[in-house]
């Protein structure tokens, strides 16, 4: 089966799965999710945890291994297979196959990955996890969907985001998932569980986004000019060279001055 992370949580109340892959680059889904079926399999008694780094140099028997070798004291067990590549070649995906052929008994197989390509969505090895157990995709955060991500995890924490609050947030956080859940922390250990308005969210705030000085060419090209001064002032305050913020705004310049004389010129814009 495929499940979202919002389906995770209900679903980690029944009976584990043999098997779950975990894919995606977002590292504060990811690791919340992984937490999440770590506390699931402790709560049901597997309480020996075994761990596989797979790298160029990966020996997959360790995995036939494992699953042939019982546990020391009878525990059931967590095997996490931590792939540094989608790209497991043959022998990886027959190794995977095999041993999902025949898994062992009260063993759950935990696989971490990079985000899967649409290619790779469709190898067997994939599709037979679907089959047994669990693929459970980390997707990014889009920006319009960050205010509600956020007051979602407000609530969740006892806080009730009064107007713009959450708006206000997503702007200061640029996307960036963990500087925001580092935020809401801070928040709620500086406030009482209760309404949170935007002066309140404004004091207890950092800005957390990372700029560089493209994010600044980018955000005048655009016309975005707030936002060019924000980024300025964080540049700023982390030491950024000047000169290096000047040749990154004449760069862009210069290229769109010698754009428009090859127009006035008669050449096609395209």
């Amino acid at each position: 089966m495929r499940l979202g992370i919002h389906q995770l949580g209900s679903h980690l109340k029944q009976p584990l799965l043999p098997v779950y892959l975990i894919s995606g680059d977002e590292p504060l889904q990811r690791g919340e999710a992984l937490d999440a079926i770590r506390a699931a399999a402790r709560g049901q008694g597997h309480s020996e945890r075994e761990l596989l780094e797979h790298d160029a140099h990966f020996d997959w028997n360790l995995l036939a291994a494992m699953a042939d070798n019982l546990s020391l004291f009878g525990d059931r067990r967590l095997i996490e297979l931590r792939l540094g590549s989608n790209k497991i070649g043959a022998e990886g995906s027959k190794a995977l196959l095999q041993y999902l052929q025949r898994p062992p008994q009260d063993t759950v197989l935990l696989i971490i990955a990079p985000r899967l390509e649409r290619s790779q969505s469709g190898a067997k090895w994939v599709k037979q996890i679907e089959s047994l157990g669990a693929l459970v995709s980390v997707w990014p955060v889009e920006r319009g969907q960050l205010p509600g991500w956020l007051e979602k995890r407000m609530l969740s924490r006892g806080l009730l985001p009064g107007p713009g609050v959450a708006e206000w947030l997503a702007d200061r956080v640029e996307g960036n998932l963990l500087a925001a859940a580092q935020e809401l922390e801070k928040l709620r250990l500086l406030q009482e569980p209760g309404p949170v308005d935007l002066e309140q969210m404004m004091a207890a705030a950092a800005d957390s986004a990372r700029y560089t000085v493209f994010d600044l060419a980018d955000s005048a090209l655009q016309g975005r000019a707030a936002r060019c001064v924000r980024i300025l002032h964080t540049l700023k305050s982390e030491g950024a060279p000047e000169p290096l913020a000047l040749w990154a705004l004449l760069k862009e310049t210069r290229l769109l001055a010698g754009l428009a004389g090859e127009v006035t010129g008669g050449r096609p814009l395209p």
